[in-house]
């Protein structure tokens, strides 16, 4: 697919097809600016059929918009996998929360991504299809870009699609695309060690957050299957690694699930081993998924947990929760048609 290349390789591409190298150009700069193909003025007949079979296919099957101004997007791919994304509108920029993968086969069991299991992953260029959609949206352009930051925290766990999701991050942050900054990207990982590792040896420096949601392995093993094969001390090395090689702080995402890891010793555990090192807490009263049977605590609840571990010594806020009546928040996205409840 066209939007899987880089400047670069479309021009090889172009040029493979006995075209002049310039028209790389033109073909890119429609192409993100998710043009329809026979819209793009500046190419000819002849050249957009030679470059028809290569093209992006798309279809938006829902386009959501909750209460709070979060929206979320249904878009059914060339293949007829349905991925949603969503846009949280901030008073400093927007967010687009992307999906790497068509479901996901990591199995927590607070999250709805995981209901069907994996179909597939998404490409580089799939992945890219949802940020420029929004910025398309919002009236952006290559030299004016709307969309100011990035979380791969959509369907999907982005480190078990190593290769679609870097290459990925490498369109989207070129000086010659988007040019969206690396600082301005978070990637979340239930915690798969040893791409932690590559992630950092390959250049990476985005925001790395790690879906912890558990204090001990004991506990982490009853909700997320992951913890069968990672040890949270071989995940916390991992991110020492990181945090080492790149100089970013480490996020850790802990959805507070009632009667389950909210307790004071919970709390307790989480400080002792994340004391010492520069990190922060997300804490996420769980969102509602209508098929699972946890349920999330209250928010007062959530800030009293906070405090408690601010006291401790550990940096920590609760999330806002937006989006939740469309089923556009943390835990709740999945590859469902037309997005329908």
């Amino acid at each position: 697919m066209i939007l899987d290349l880089s400047l670069k390789e479309m021009e090889e591409y172009v040029c493979g097809l006995g075209e002049q190298k310039f028209r790389a150009k033109q073909l890119f700069e429609g192409a993100y600016m998710l043009k329809n193909l026979q819209d793009i003025s500046t190419l000819s007949k002849s050249f957009k059929e030679k470059v028809q079979k290569d093209y992006f296919s798309y279809e938006v099957l829902a386009h959501l918009k909750s209460k709070d101004g979060t929206e979320k997007v249904a878009i059914k791919l060339s293949d007829g996998s349905v991925v949603e994304s969503v846009l949280l509108s901030y008073k400093y920029g927007h967010t687009v929360c992307v999906s790497t993968q068509v479901g996901c086969r990591m199995g927590c069991k607070f999250c709805a991504s995981t209901l069907n299991g994996l179909q597939r992953n998404l490409t580089s260029g799939e992945i890219l299809l949802q940020v420029l959609f929004f910025n398309a949206y919002l009236g952006g352009t290559l030299k004016e870009r709307k969309i100011t930051n990035i979380v791969l925290m959509g369907c999907g766990e982005p480190l078990d699609n190593y290769d679609n999701v870097t290459k990925f991050l490498r369109l989207v942050c070129a000086e010659d695309g988007l040019n969206v900054s690396q600082r301005n990207i978070s990637l979340s990982t239930c915690g798969l060690v040893p791409n932690i590792y590559k992630l950092a040896d390959d250049g990476f420096s985005v925001t790395l957050t790690i879906s912890l949601h558990a204090p001990d392995d004991d506990l982490r093993k009853t909700i997320m299957p992951i913890a069968n094969a990672y040890k949270i001390e071989e995940i916390l090395q991992a991110c020492d690694y990181y945090f080492n090689k790149t100089g970013r702080r480490i996020c850790f995402e802990y959805s507070l699930i009632e009667g389950v890891n909210d307790t004071d010793d919970c709390i307790l555990k989480l400080s002792k081993i994340l004391q010492g090192r520069t990190c922060h807490v997300n804490l996420i009263p769980l969102n509602s998924v209508k098929e699972k049977k946890l349920l999330g605590v209250t928010r007062k609840r959530a800030y009293a947990i906070a405090e408690k571990l601010q006291k401790l010594g550990v940096s920590a806020t609760v999330r806002r929760s937006l989006g939740e009546d469309i089923d556009g928040a943390c835990g709740q996205l999945r590859n469902r048609l037309g997005g329908a409840k």
